[in-house]
């Protein structure tokens, strides 16, 4: 189920306060990015925490995209706007070094490196399935908005997400085998 207006409308705010609308980002803004990311994310049937976070993703920047939006020492104001446990996983999204953890994430015990703090540890298993669905969704849309990003980095992506497919939804998954299987089905 969507968002209700309520429910995402603090974070709105606080993204267009922060600059999110200016910043250009494939397919426009960052904002728009990130409205895709959740919508996306609530079309798999995503709850509520986890479709805010996907709103959310990019505010504190994340391996692929350095821009942050809030520093570290200001996680209590996302966190206000959006809840703990969803300001927990834009947390633990921003903080992946993913050089470091996706090769093992879908594994039993897998380690998670924080590129913040340098630290490892293991996840709860909610938190590891909402980060690789959240990882899934903020792909999908750069692989299905820009055709070059698709042709460099399909397969690579359709690789990670194969190996992450335990952690997956089924509409994920499909998702990720038509637009970045060898055969991706065309994009509107």
């Amino acid at each position: 189920m969507p968002l209700s207006p309520a429910a995402s409308g603090q974070a709105i705010a606080l993204l267009r306060e922060l600059g999110a609308a200016e910043i250009a980002h494939p397919g426009g803004t960052l904002l728009a990015h990130l409205q895709r990311v959740q919508e996306q994310l609530a079309v798999w049937g995503a709850r509520r925490a986890l479709q805010l976070a996907g709103l959310c993703h990019a505010f504190y920047g994340t391996d692929g995209f350095p821009a942050a939006l809030l520093s570290l020492d200001r996680r209590a104001e996302l966190a206000a706007a959006i809840g703990d446990e969803a300001e927990a996983i834009v947390y633990l999204y921003a903080s992946c070094d993913r050089r470091a953890t996706y090769p093992t994430l879908a594994d039993v015990g897998a380690s998670f490196h924080d590129r913040f703090t340098g630290r490892a540890r293991t996840p709860e298993p909610q938190l590891c399935r909402d980060f690789a669905e959240l990882s899934a969704a903020n792909e999908l849309d750069l692989a299905r908005i820009d055709p070059s990003f698709r042709e460099k980095w399909g397969a690579e992506l359709l690789a990670l997400f194969t190996h992450f497919r335990p952690l997956l939804s089924q509409p994920a998954w499909s998702a990720c085998h038509a637009v970045l299987g060898p055969d991706p089905l065309p994009q509107d």
